[in-house]
């Protein structure tokens, strides 16, 4: 288990810090949603700990197999609806990995980042589609 707390600062910006580190982060709300868009948005906050996670359930499986992943990068953009409630329609990610695309353990890596808990955790009406890319 671990605790966050988080301190609303006023002027639609919150700070959180996480129990176990004393890391602190910052949150804003956007621009087009009256906020001043200076820091990471709960929602982006979101769609940076989907290709985190990946990657990181991805390094997992890598280290056991004895595969080097450094250099993997991953880009998701978020899609607002722009229908009542406002929430996240869509992430879209392209993960890049430092691998050839014939790699024999590519299959086992790419269901290794399905598999990740926030990928898990998302609701089924938020399209949340992967693409990989290999440059090896």
């Amino acid at each position: 288990m671990v605790e966050i707390s988080v301190r609303y600062e006023g002027d639609l910006r919150c700070s959180a810090r996480h129990g176990p580190s004393g890391s602190t982060l910052v949150t804003d709300a956007p621009v087009d949603n009256h906020g001043k868009g200076e820091s990471f948005s709960p929602t982006d906050l979101l769609a940076a700990a989907l290709p985190a996670c990946m990657m990181t359930i991805m390094g997992i499986v890598a280290a056991r197999e004895g595969i080097d992943l450094r250099g993997m990068t991953a880009t998701t953009t978020k899609v607002m609806s722009t229908d009542a409630p406002r929430r996240i329609a869509s992430l879209h990610t392209i993960i890049t990995l430092p691998i050839a695309a014939d790699h024999p353990h590519r299959g086992k890596l790419e269901q290794a980042a399905h598999t990740c808990p926030v990928h898990k955790s998302l609701r089924e009406s938020i399209e949340a589609d992967v693409t990989f890319m290999y440059r090896g």
